[in-house]
């Protein structure tokens, strides 16, 4: 259970890998995506808890970050992860105390990532969802957030381009589109005022 006051942000973020579909890599903006995380997790993780599967390009720089911030804050960070994924397990994972690893299911990746899914969906109840960059998973976890919490706030940050761009160009709803989540490289008070301003 959450402490009062303390809200749980879910994020869905990677970096693209380049063996993998080409719509993903061909608009990806590796460096929007860093700063994005890093914007995003120096300015809610004083406050709030961020939750993610832990993508081996994301987590280093969540750490990254809590190390900056120099406040014992373990207790804002969840990281799930897949056992099947194991052997590509960043060594940051182990500087986070909260690490959830979640079964394999039937040697099968994709039963076991929706497995993953489900639970880090359905054990903490979310304020936000935040997406950023990514390939395919990224496209998969919003409409699963979507579905868990139809009143959240949802946050495709366009502008990192990748899967998330997809996810805001076909899926986020006409009436929530804005220029700033497609244009603003100022994540900092981008994240201020559509998220924190919010929750």
């Amino acid at each position: 259970m959450a402490t009062k006051g303390i809200k749980n942000i879910f994020l869905s973020a990677s970096i693209p890998l380049p063996n993998r579909d080409v719509k993903y890599i061909e608009t990806a903006d590796i460096i929007a995506i860093r700063d994005a995380v890093i914007a995003l997790t120096t300015v809610v993780l004083p406050h709030h808890r961020i939750i993610w599967g832990g993508h081996p390009s994301i987590t280093p720089l969540i750490y990254y970050v809590m190390q900056k911030l120099d406040m014992n804050i373990q207790e804002h960070v969840t990281l799930y992860q897949s056992k099947l994924f194991e052997k590509f397990f960043p060594e940051d994972n182990n500087k986070f105390e909260n690490v959830i690893l979640t079964d394999i299911i039937d040697n099968n990746r994709d039963l076991s990532l929706l497995h993953m899914r489900e639970r880090m969906l359905s054990e903490s109840d979310f304020a936000a969802g935040v997406f950023i960059g990514g390939m395919d998973g990224i496209e998969d976890e919003y409409r699963m957030f979507k579905e868990y919490y139809p009143e959240a706030i949802l946050l495709p940050i366009a502008s990192t381009g990748a899967a998330t761009k997809l996810v805001y160009e076909n899926l986020f709803p006409q009436n929530l589109k804005n220029t700033r989540l497609e244009k603003d490289y100022g994540y900092m008070s981008l994240f201020q005022d559509f998220l924190m301003d919010k929750i």
